[in-house]
């Protein structure tokens, strides 16, 4: 076994003690910690990392406006490991600005054992989706056991915003939130219960008093449950939902009278509070010729939860689904479902929203498949507080229907692949004030085929599509054709080269024509998979079609040329001795 040169490891030290001098000098860097448990089984020391440089030469016969004609930029990445923390740094250079990056603090331990397992820092724990999704940073515990499961945490669940109200441009102040929160569940499998509780609530000194004014303090109490039952595997009940006791305003007076009190020692209630429900349910079944679900949601007005980023509420919506297979090669299957909101009924209008599809596939053992589909969505605004005024209301469909044939073929010598695709898609204003005015009808076609020449270990390919969109008084029309092709070189194919050429027609009803045509060429090449060098090149012409003339005049030309250059490396590793 060769050994380490004891010189070269303390001069590799010395390095590290200097680059780590030099990037304290211009910012902190903060550690990232893996399960601590990970501790002893890592290596002791890895430094590794990167370099490399972009390089751009672009020039436009119409000018530079769009891009500088000159552009280069370097970057170095470089990251140290010690017993599993990481401490990355990274700085980049471009055209004479230079910015350095260094991590966010965030540190997290989750030591784990056997049916345990803690959390330090910045964690996340599962609970209940209408109550808990945000990460905490504090402390926390789960027990997972084969059946029986519970886990509790406390910590911060938002830090505080607290600028200067005299700066210029503050940002929105916010109050320190604390949470804590514990969860106690059983079963396994397809019939599993478990029951959630979340306290939040904001700290009231923790942002300025002239913010406090127009920004209070909030508090929030959630009970939630999450169960499945099923009847073997042809029936399953899932259900989710919870409860939010939510505080507008902690500093409110308090309700000392009846059923308010009677969670006082873990809720206030106050005269800004409210109760709010927020769940799901689905109902699924399974038969050897046919799968499908039904679903209900429903989030009531104001539901809040202070442990969610964001919950959309004030509505419900309604589902089913339906799919089997027939011959074992025809598959079908089809969606529906509904969603109104403005269940308080305080809302100026009720806006409703259907969306239904349907497929179906085809699939034979020669290489040929072909599949369609169908996807509509419906739009309709009704009466809420208010009468909707029949000329503005909004009564929308989108239908869309797609048909895709394939054929795939591998020989000897060639494989070949063929595949198209036809779309047509409306988008209707069922006001009887607007028919037409706004409709749009969208035809989509497209064609491409694909050769690989297993002697020469080349890829051919050739695509085409065209779409055309109609509208009042208007219409569009693009195609684009394509051929490119690629090799790689060298024994390991390490060297690759692609090539490309295109043109693209666009053409817009009694307003202008254009034609396109473009070359790009590719390169790349790696050394000891250490060292990638690439280079690619583009070549395009474009100029306005005069409707007078047959052919374009392609007067404008761009180029763009580019090299780059990266190394990764790894500087030093010393390994974990290995147990005798």
């Amino acid at each position: 076994m060769r050994k380490s040169n004891p010189h070269s490891v303390t001069s590799y030290l010395k390095r590290i003690v200097a680059t780590v001098f030099i990037v304290a000098l211009c910012g902190t860097a903060t550690i990232y910690a893996q399960d601590i448990s990970q501790i002893g089984k890592s290596d002791p020391l890895i430094i590794s990392g990167s370099i490399g440089t972009n390089n751009t030469y672009y020039h436009s016969s119409m000018g530079s406006g769009y891009a500088s004609p000159l552009s280069n930029s370097f970057f170095a990445n470089m990251n140290i490991n010690i017993h599993g923390f990481s401490f990355p740094f990274a700085v980049y250079y471009s055209n004479n600005n230079t910015s350095f990056s260094y991590p966010q603090i965030s540190f997290n331990i989750s030591p784990s054992y056997k049916y345990f397992k803690a959390h330090l820092g910045r964690s996340t724990m599962p609970f209940n989706s209408y109550i808990l999704n945000m990460s905490f940073n504090g402390v926390g515990l789960e027990y997972n056991g084969p059946k029986f499961r519970t886990s509790a945490f406390y910590g911060i669940l938002r830090k505080a915003i607290n600028d200067n109200p005299e700066d210029p441009n503050p940002r929105n102040p916010q109050y320190e939130r604390v949470g804590w929160g514990f969860s106690v569940g059983y079963g396994k499998g397809g019939n599993t219960i478990d029951i959630y509780l979340l306290r939040a609530y904001d700290r009231p000194n923790t942002i300025d008093e002239y913010w406090q004014r127009d920004n209070r303090p909030q508090e929030n109490l959630l009970v939630g449950i999450k169960g499945r039952v099923s009847l073997k595997k042809f029936l399953s009940l899932t259900v989710n939902g919870a409860t939010s006791a939510f505080t507008a305003d902690r500093e409110s007076p308090k309700v000392e009278v009846g059923e308010a009190t009677r969670f006082d020692k873990i809720f206030d209630a106050r005269y800004t509070s409210r109760i709010r429900f927020a769940g799901d349910a689905s109902l699924g079944f399974s038969f050897p010729f046919v799968n499908g679900s039904i679903s209900y949601k429903i989030i009531q007005p104001d539901y809040v939860s202070l442990g969610t980023y964001y919950t959309s509420n004030n509505y419900q919506s309604l589902g089913a689904s339906l799919s089997t297979m027939l011959f074992r090669r025809i598959s079908l299957s089809g969606n529906f479902s509904m969603q109104n909101d403005n269940l308080s009924k305080k809302q100026l209008y009720t806006n409703n929203g259907y969306v239904y599809s349907a497929m179906a596939s085809y699939n034979h053992t020669c290489g040929f498949s072909i599949s369609g589909m169908f996807n509509g969505y419906l739009q309709r605004q009704d009466d809420g507080a208010a009468v909707v005024n029949d000329t503005t209301r909004v009564n929308r469909e989108l239908r869309s229907v797609t048909i895709m044939p394939s054929y795939s073929h591998s020989g000897e010598n060639f494989d070949h692949s063929v595949s198209l695709s036809a779309n047509y898609t409306e988008n209707i204003d069922h006001n009887r004030f607007n028919i037409g005015m706004s409709d749009v009808q969208t035809l989509a076609l497209g064609a491409s085929y694909n050769l690989g020449v297993k002697p020469w270990e080349m890829d051919f390919g050739l695509s085409s599509s065209m779409q055309q969109s109609k509208g009042f008084n208007s219409k569009y029309t693009s195609v684009v054709t394509s051929l490119s092709t690629g090799r790689g070189f060298l024994k390991d194919k390490n060297l690759n080269v692609s090539a490309s050429v295109s043109l693209c027609y666009n053409h817009v009803q009694y307003t202008s024509k254009s034609l396109s045509m473009a070359l790009d060429l590719n390169a790349s090449y790696s050394l000891k998979q250490a060292h990638i060098f690439s280079a690619s090149a583009s070549f395009s012409k474009y100029g306005d079609v005069n409707p007078t003339q047959t052919r374009s005049s392609l007067d404008a030309t761009d180029i763009r040329l580019s090299l780059n250059y990266v190394y990764t490396f790894q500087l030093l590793h010393l390994k974990k001795k290995a147990k005798k």
